[in-house]
């Protein structure tokens, strides 16, 4: 049930409806728009939503679906009907296209039988013709012109007809050349035709020096057209022959008209499938639009939204290149019911709407602008109460309207009714107004109501304090600049601010004075609270996103150095490994050499040359191939500048370094006057006043920088270790799209064609969860099912270019 009858302009929802239709392609998908009602049957409602959202993924991750030629035959369909009666041949040619349409359609969804349930089924049972296609193909063509080959008897007709026309042509050039060369026509003159008949253009005046028929002149009756005598009787024949030609043509639409006769019902059938396709496309389209999506759907009254945003607000602030604040908020069985205060021109009546119109909209069929995880619930009514509706007609005044609707929302709603009303209790004296406004609040509330109701009055909002079943938000507002900031926060009343407005605005000081003594103290005292409430909720607010962002922060700095620990330890042992790959190598040639060496003595039996050729041979190669360089840590420029040398007793543990020199080592014990420091694998003993100690605060930044430019350095061990198939099963949604985000990262870098995604079915929002982040990827090609055998639903495969 719907209050008042008006109730979608109020909310906007007609403007809704317009946009709907510009998204559709035909009148077929518009006449759907026309038919959207507002539903409270929970499993109809579902099933419209889930096939706008299944809607939704082809556009933005399939492809193949049909996007043109969504014409409406149905119009011809009367035509049809009465016997031996004919389409003409452009009608058959749109028949032909919006047939191939819904042929098109039915096979997107065969070779897909598991991807969009809730989309096929609306095809489950429709009886479909294909051979009607082949038949009116058979008789036109893709210009939407008969065949010459529509029948033998048509070719035969076509035969005669150019032949003759061709002869009559010849006839009318030599007779017209004749003519030119006597001057009776101009040189550019051409043969042409008048009323069905071919002639030739002459000069007016010469009109009588040539036997025939004057069928035309020009508009200046300078020239006429004129058909010579000697070919009447061929301008005849073709006449006869284009009458032969027309009367087979009307036989052969004729029968191809009989052939589709049969097939009306279930042709009404198929174009309403193809309607519902285009109405289904628009509603995607729309929710693509508004960034809309399916949340979570519960059989009970509930609202729970995360970031809800105006639809119609979305795209007006989007085309202006701006942002709008989103929305939170939470009406359950402990908090039914929401009094919302705060300033005027704060965003009450904006929070109200965006309400009404976002469960209007989901109950009609719609997507909703919000986050995923969000909860949409079911009401079998919503009632509303925005605007003036005094009434002279009627003789109603703007407080008379209200009650009248007051008295209605009493009558008639329950807990399974949602209320909406604007300024409530205004329209007479305040007093009695915020009186009348709290007894029909706590009768409302009594009928466990859901519902949501903005004002000014203090004593609504001490009874939503007071009151189980009522809760208070308020709209904020900055204190110290005094301008609304639209965003709603549930839990505190708020203040109208109207002495602080009326003070910034230049309000004479007088008139502030005795406003505050008129209000009296404990009214000013009330709203000084809430406002200082407001202020510090603010800073509270603004110190702890501080705080968010450093443990964000921190919580970074902690992964980078797990993350280069574990790279340092994995790249030691491969060093290590490397090192002794190497070195069996080099003992493998030393041998090598050492046995060439005393084979080479053997053969030359030992000469005094030979051998000191062979000695020579050797030492190179210990020289240059076995030789050892070290490679210690030099330090950039720029980390130069950062260490710092300090003073004090170099003792061991101490980072130094010898004076004059950037290379840094660590001490690792005190010998008398010297000292044994390790500079990476090397380990030295240096005279204690050789060396410099460092300060190891800057030693550790010099580290950190160091860390980072290494942060992406296990590129190759990730490439080595990347499986192309992750299974996230039993996470929650937050956790789990960290990991696919991770995942899609390293595949993409990877090159890999195709990854699989292991996610389970549940009840599938991790499954929409994680195909919603897939869509951000442009080098995601596609996603499907996994085979019923492997997994079916509860697998995603994704395809990359």
């Amino acid at each position: 049930m719907l209050y008042p009858d008006n109730i979608e302009q109020k909310l906007g929802f007609d403007k809704i409806r317009e946009l709907l239709k510009k998204e559709c392609i035909s009148n077929l998908g518009q006449s759907f728009v026309d038919k959207i009602r507002f539903l409270n049957h929970f499993e109809l409602i579902d099933k419209l939503a889930k096939q706008t959202a299944e809607f939704c993924d082809i556009l933005q991750i399939d492809e193949g679906f049909p996007q043109s030629n969504y014409i409406d035959a149905t119009i011809f369909f009367p035509k049809i009907l009465p016997e031996n009666s004919f389409l003409l041949e452009e009608e058959f040619f749109d028949l032909k296209l919006s047939l191939k349409t819904i042929f098109e359609c039915l096979k997107f969804f065969k070779k897909r039988p598991h991807l969009y349930p809730q989309l096929q089924e609306l095809s489950k049972y429709l009886v479909f013709e294909a051979d009607l296609i082949g038949e009116i193909e058979l008789i036109i063509d893709d210009k939407g012109q008969m065949r010459a080959d529509a029948s033998f008897e048509l070719r035969k007709i076509r035969e005669k007809l150019s032949n003759a026309q061709v002869q009559l042509r010849k006839q009318l050039e030599r007779i017209l050349k004749a003519v030119k060369s006597e001057g009776f026509a101009k040189d550019d003159a051409q043969i042409t035709v008048r009323e069905g008949r071919f002639v030739i253009p002459m000069q007016a005046e010469s009109k009588r020096k040539i036997k025939g028929f004057v069928h035309d002149e020009s508009a200046t009756g300078q020239t006429v057209y004129l058909e010579p005598t000697e070919v009447i009787d061929m301008n005849n024949e073709i006449r006869e022959l284009e009458y032969a030609e027309r009367r087979e043509i009307i036989k052969i639409l004729t029968i191809l008209t009989n052939k589709i006769r049969p097939y009306l019902i279930p042709l009404k059938d198929s174009y309403r499938f193809l309607g519902l396709m285009d109405f289904i496309r628009a509603k995607a389209k729309f929710a693509i639009k508004t960034r809309a999506i399916n949340p979570q759907f519960q059989k009970k009254t509930i609202i729970n939204w995360q970031n809800t945003k105006h639809p119609l607000l979305f795209l007006h602030f989007e085309a202006q290149k701006r942002t709008v604040v989103p929305l939170h908020i939470v009406l359950q069985d402990n908090n039914r019911l929401l009094v919302i205060s705060g300033p005027n021109a704060g965003g009450k009546s904006i929070a109200l709407k965006t309400v009404g119109l976002t469960q209007y909209m989901y109950q009609s069929g719609l997507l909703v602008t919000m986050n995923i995880d969000s909860t949409m619930g079911v009401f079998n009514d919503i009632f509303i109460d925005m605007g003036d509706e005094q009434s002279l007609e009627n003789d109603l005044s703007t407080y008379s309207s209200h009650l009248k609707s007051m008295k209605y929302f009493l009558d008639m709603a329950d807990q399974k009714s949602l209320i909406l009303i604007d300024e409530f209790g205004t329209g007479t004296e305040p007093e009695m107004g915020g009186a009348m406004a709290q007894s029909i609040l706590f009768e409302l509330n009594n009928s466990r109501t859901f519902g949501i109701v903005t004002t000014h009055y203090a004593n609504l909002k001490h009874l939503a304090d007071k009151q189980e079943g009522l809760i208070n938000g308020r709209m904020l507002f900055d204190s110290e600049k005094l301008e609304p900031l639209y965003q709603l926060e549930i839990g505190q009343a708020g203040s109208s601010f109207a002495l602080e407005i009326a003070q910034k605005i230049g309000m004479p000081k007088k008139v502030m004075e005795n406003a505050r003594n008129n209000a009296g103290k404990q009214r000013v005292d009330y709203d000084d609270l809430l406002r200082r409430l407001e202020i510090e909720t603010k800073q509270f607010q603004d110190k702890n996103k501080i705080v968010t962002e450093r443990e964000s922060q921190l919580k970074n700095l902690t992964a980078e150095y797990e993350k280069l620990k574990n790279y340092l330890e994995t790249e030691k042992k491969r060093i290590l490994n490397q090192a002794k790959i190497e070195a069996q190598e080099v003992i493998k040639n030393a041998n090598q050499k050492i046995e060439n060496a005393v084979a080479s003595i053997k053969q030359n039996q030992a000469e005094k040359e030979s051998i000191k050729a062979v000695r020579k041979e050797i030492e190179v190669f210990l020289k240059e191939d076995l030789k050892v360089e070290h490679i210690p840590y030099t330090p950039t420029q720029e980390e130069k500048e950062k260490i710092e040398v300090i003073a004090g007793e170099i003792v061991a543990g101490d980072r130094v370094r010898v004076k004059g020199q950037s290379t840094i080592g660590e001490v690792t014990a005190i010998k008398g006057k010297d000292a044994e420091v390790m500079v990476g694998e090397l380990k030295s003993i240096i005279k204690l006043n050789r060396l410099e100690k460092i300060n190891r605060k800057i030693e550790r930044e010099v580290k950190k920088e160091v860390s980072r430019s290494f942060s992406g350095i296990d590129l190759n061990e990730k490439f080595m270790n990347f499986s192309s198939k992750i299974d996230v099963r039993g996470d929650r949604g937050e956790d789990a799209i960290k990991k696919i985000q991770e995942f899609m990262d390293t595949a993409l870098l990877t090159s890999v064609n195709e990854v699989t995604i292991v996610h389970g079915k549940g009840d599938g929002i991790l499954r929409k969860l994680i195909r919603i982040e897939l869509k951000k990827y442009k080098a995601v090609q596609s996603m499907k099912d996994e085979h019923a055998d492997r997994g079916g639903d509860g697998v995603t495969i994704v395809k990359l270019s």
